[in-house]
């Protein structure tokens, strides 16, 4: 019994699936999350944690152009992240923004990614 609970892989059960709402709280927990229908292996999706960018940060900052950065530090010269989710290729090293599909919200296949 104690090697069964070691290795049994509770991912391949349907019994671990879950619906959008519980996906939605692992996310809100610091989770990462699938589902099991995605094509493409490797994806998980994970909230940002919410953070304040100071001024002296934005010039350094990679992934904003430069004249983003000269029109935000013209304003309020600061960056406000706030509920943001991305979808990341485990293969590839690739995130984007996601935000989810009709399909995906009423599906109830999600997973918890570990």
């Amino acid at each position: 019994p104690d090697i069964f609970e070691k290795t049994y892989d509770k991912s391949d059960d349907l019994s671990y699936a879950m619906d959008f709402g519980d996906a939605i709280e692992v996310l809100k927990q610091g989770g990462a999350i699938r589902r099991k229908g995605w094509n493409g292996k490797g994806l998980f999706v994970i909230k940002q944690v919410p953070a304040h960018i100071e001024s002296e940060i934005i010039p350094k900052m990679q992934s904003l152009p430069r004249s983003a950065k000269d029109l935000i530090l013209k304003g309020k010269g600061f960056i406000d992240y706030a509920s943001q989710c991305l979808i990341y290729n485990e293969n590839t090293g690739r995130a984007d923004s996601w935000v989810p599909s009709i399909s995906d919200v009423f599906a109830e296949d999600w997973e918890i990614v570990q």
